[in-house]
């Protein structure tokens, strides 16, 4: 069953390392079967807090989406997230 990796942008705290990040995530999906289903595209904030932007990558089941999360490359990378910008992220399976 398919499953899900979420990220959602609440807040860029520092341009700088977000770019960072964004030079070192991308390749960290090499070798793992993730599918980039939304990236930042366009956004209708509805109901609760605004959001900046989200990203939506499939992986082919929860165990793919948290090999690639937990892996050593994402790892070294996804601390930049964090000293960038306020996320939420979660690995959700899909129907």
């Amino acid at each position: 069953m398919s499953a899900y990796f979420v990220a959602i942008k609440i807040e860029t705290t520092n341009q700088a390392e977000l770019d960072i990040y964004g030079q070192m995530a991308g390749p960290t999906l090499q070798g793992h079967p993730a599918t980039p289903k939304a990236f930042y595209g366009a956004i209708r904030n509805t109901d609760g807090l605004a959001v900046e932007g989200a990203v939506i990558i499939e992986f082919p089941s929860f165990k793919e989406a948290e090999l690639w999360y937990d892996s050593p490359a994402y790892q070294e990378a996804v601390v930049h997230r964090f000293a960038g910008a306020k996320y939420t992220t979660f690995i959700i399976e899909g129907v």
